[in-house]
């Protein structure tokens, strides 16, 4: 089969032919439909996230339809559409029992730590099969297994509550599954705030006050805006010190600052007035939980969460424009979501 895989970090993801994985027992192999290219994938390749074992097939937004099974992998039949929790896990260990999965001892990521989802087939445990309803189409499927899953899991992170603020720093992919999931969950007021307009437009289309950091100090605005009380939740999905700061200014007393986005650079904040005075927290936010991801769902098959305009490309299964996404997605340049459609 075709796999655009990563060979070297820092160099483009090159076009391999590698054999078709075979389901042992409890495994699921799966025909991929459509997989989105993640800013996470950007990281993956630049080595500011570790990857391994080399080569390895990126993609952990994954969608298809089940093409074989293993001994043992109850509740499926083949041509099932499903999309994918792309954590590969051990079902046993303590965090496992507790429903922590994302802490598994033997846990693996798919595109990450095993092979993923830029190729025609994939494999991996049944258990992380997710039934895909037939009103959300593969590429909105895809995409919501770690854009959406994550913002979903971070704003429970930050214990969001019906009647709260919430601050979203940054209106790409996840920000604007945040700001919707945010609404979803009862938030009051939603603010996202980013220095590209036509994202900010679609946020505000999404029931979000647009905030522009082009304009002006975001922190400042949050205040008027909220008059002079800041936001009970501040996520920050961008990965960039000065946003995380700017998330931690925002907020109100006993307000909670959840960060989401991967950097590699430190963050300084001044403990006594931006932390301590307020009775504040930060929280660190990763990945997702498969039990959120049937509500997650359901939020798409009741339209409170729609990927329509978030999706704003479609490339095929190639690795030049494989790559040229993920150039653009390293520079924050322009369109929100691609997807790969098989």
């Amino acid at each position: 089969m075709k796999a655009v895989r990563l060979t070297a970090i820092g160099s483009p993801l090159e076009e391999q032919e590698v054999p078709v994985p075979r389901p042992a027992p409890g495994e699921a192999l799966v025909r991929v439909r459509a997989a989105g290219i993640c800013h996470s994938d950007v990281h993956y390749r630049a080595g500011t996230s570790p990857v391994g074992p080399l080569p390895i097939t990126p993609g952990h937004e994954v969608a298809g339809e089940v093409a074989a099974l293993g001994a043992g992998a109850a509740g499926l039949r083949e041509g099932d559409r499903v999309c994918l929790h792309y954590l590969a896990t051990c079902g046993q260990c303590e965090y496992c029992l507790r429903g922590q999965e994302h802490f598994c001892r033997q846990g693996a990521m798919m595109g990450k730590h095993r092979d993923g989802g830029f190729a025609e087939y994939v494999l991996m445990p049944a258990r992380s099969l997710v039934p895909l309803p037939e009103e959300i189409g593969f590429d909105a499927g895809a995409v919501m297994m770690c854009s959406s899953a994550t913002s979903l899991h971070a704003l429970r992170v930050g214990r969001l509550q019906a009647g709260e603020t919430v601050a979203v720093f940054g209106a790409g992919g996840l920000g604007l599954s945040a700001v919707q999931l945010a609404g979803a969950l009862g938030a009051l007021d939603v603010y996202a705030i980013d220095i590209d307009g036509e994202r900010l437009l679609l946020a505000q289309g999404y029931g979000a006050t647009p905030v522009n950091a082009l304009g002006g100090d975001p922190v400042q605005a949050l205040r008027e805006l909220t008059s002079g009380r800041g936001v009970d939740v501040a996520l920050e999905v961008i990965g960039l010190p000065l946003t995380m700061r700017q998330a931690v200014r925002s907020l109100a007393p006993m307000g909670r600052a959840v960060l989401v986005g991967i950097t590699d650079r430190p963050l300084e904040l001044d403990s006594y007035r931006e932390l301590i005075g307020r009775e504040a927290a930060v929280m660190g936010s990763s990945d997702h939980l498969r039990s959120e991801l049937d509500l997650l769902l359901e939020f798409a098959r009741r339209g409170r969460l729609d990927l329509s305009a978030v999706i704003t490309e479609s490339v095929l299964l190639a690795a030049a424009p494989i790559n040229q996404a993920l150039d653009r997605l390293e520079q924050y340049g322009s369109g929100v979501r691609t997807v790969i459609h098989l």
